[in-house]
C-alpha cells in the first residue's frame, strides 16, 4: 500500500477535500490522510510514499522533516530543497533569461542591518545607493515587496522618493524589491499543477479578498490565453513547482509575470470560489495518483526543473572524458 499524505496547518476545505478524492478512486493500492509524524530519525524513510507540502513554509521542523522523508524515497511536493533555495528576485531573474516579460525590478539591501552584523559586514556595498539612477529605471509608481515573501505582507505601493523611504525604514531587516507598476487591462492567477496542468483564472488584485475571482469583464482572447498557457508551463517547468500559481498582469497585450513563487497557493473554496477550487481538488488528487504510482522506494522521486538539470547536464557535458577522480571517503546506504 503506497500512502499519499498532506501535510497542512489551519486550512481544512482543500486538505479534506484532497483525501476525500483520493480514496474515492477507490484505488486499491494507494489511499491519503493527513501526515502524521511522531518522531523523525535521520535517513530513515517516511510512511509516505508522496507528500503534499502546504505549511513548511511557516513551519521549519516540517521543512526538515520533508528532506529526510526526500531522502529516504519520498516524493515531496513541492521539493523541499528547492523551496528552500527559490526567491522571487531570482525568479524575476530567470524570466528574463527564459523570455517571459516581467516588470523591470531591482533588489535593495535591508535598511537596518541584520543581527550579529555591523558596519564592517557592508564593505563591499557602495553607500548610499544610486538611488536616482534606481527610481529612474523604476519610475513611479512603483511597489515595493520582501523579495523571499508570500502574499501581501509588507507590500508597499509607491508614488514618489519620500513616499519611498518613509515605507523602506519601516520595512526592517526584510530584504526588498522595487517594481515597476504595471497598469494592467487583464489580470489572471493560475494554478499549474504536475508542471502540465493549467487553470488560468481571471483575477482582480484590487478586490476584496473574497472577490478577486469574481471579474464581471468580456472573456479574454483564445491567442492571450494561449501566451498565458505557454508561459505558466515555461515557467513552472524551469523552476520545477509541481503545485503553483502564476501571475500575470496584460498590458498592451503583453503577459507580464507578477508573481510566480507561491509552492503553496491558496486554495480554499471561500476564496478561490467552487469551480476553481473543484479543478484544483481533482487535478491535485490526479497529480498525486501520478507521482504515487512512479514513485520508487529509497530513489529520488523529487522533481527538479530543468534550470537545475540542465545546469548538471552542462556540467556532465564539460567534465566527460576527464578522468574521474576517486574519492576518500566511500559512503555506504543500507536498505530497509
Amino acid at each position: 500500500m503506497k500512502k499519499i499524505g498532506i501535510l497542512h496547518g489551519m486550512e481544512r476545505t482543500f486538505p479534506e477535500a484532497f483525501i476525500e478524492r483520493v480514496n474515492k478512486m477507490g484505488l486499491k493500492d494507494i489511499k491519503a490522510e493527513p501526515v502524521l509524524i511522531d518522531k523523525v530519525e535521520q535517513g530513515e524513510p517516511s510512511d509516505y510514499a508522496v507528500i503534499i507540502d502546504r505549511i513548511s513554509q511557516d513551519v521549519p521542523f516540517y521543512r526538515a522533516y520533508l528532506k529526510n522523508a526526500a531522502i529516504g524515497g519520498a516524493a515531496v511536493i513541492n521539493n523541499p530543497f528547492w523551496w528552500s533555495a527559490d526567491e522571487k528576485f531570482f525568479n524575476n531573474a530567470l524570466a528574463v533569461k527564459l523570455g517571459v516579460p516581467v516588470p523591470k525590478t531591482v533588489i535593495l539591501p535591508s535598511h537596518d542591518k541584520p543581527t550579529d552584523t555591523s558596519d564592517e559586514s557592508f564593505r563591499n556595498l557602495k553607500f548610499p545607493l544610486s538611488w536616482e539612477k534606481i527610481f529612474e529605471y523604476i519610475g513611479w509608481p512603483a511597489y515595493m515587496k520582501p523579495h523571499a515573501g508570500g502574499g501581501w505582507k509588507s507590500v508597499y505601493k509607491l508614488n514618489n522618493m519620500d513616499e519611498f523611504f518613509t515605507a523602506y525604514k519601516e520595512t526592517g531587516q526584510l530584504v526588498m524589491m522595487l517594481q515597476e507598476e504595471i497598469i494592467f487591462e487583464e489580470y489572471f492567477r493560475c494554478y499549474c499543477l504536475g508542471r502540465k496542468y493549467v487553470r488560468i483564472m481571471q483575477y482582480e488584485p484590487r478586490n476584496p479578498h473574497h472577490l478577486r475571482y469574481v471579474v464581471n469583464g468580456p472573456p479574454a482572447s483564445e491567442k492571450l490565453l494561449k501566451k498565458v498557457n505557454d508561459y505558466v508551463l515555461q515557467l513552472c517547468n524551469a523552476l520545477g513547482y509541481d503545485f503553483n500559481t502564476v501571475e500575470l498582469a496584460v498590458r498592451n497585450g503583453v503577459p507580464y509575470a507578477i508573481d510566480f513563487c507561491n509552492p503553496a497557493p491558496d486554495a480554499d473554496v471561500h476564496s478561490v470560489g467552487q469551480e476553481n477550487f473543484e479543478w484544483v481538488v481533482e487535478h491535485a488528487a490526479k497529480m498525486a495518483v501520478e507521482r504515487a504510482q512512479q514513485q520508487k522506494s529509497g530513489a529520488d522521486n523529487l522533481t527538479w526543473g530543468t534550470f537545475i538539470t540542465d545546469s548538471v547536464s552542462g556540467y556532465l557535458k564539460q567534465t566527460s572524458g576527464k578522468p574521474a577522480t576517486k574519492s576518500k571517503t566511500a559512503v555506504k546506504t543500507k536498505s530497509k
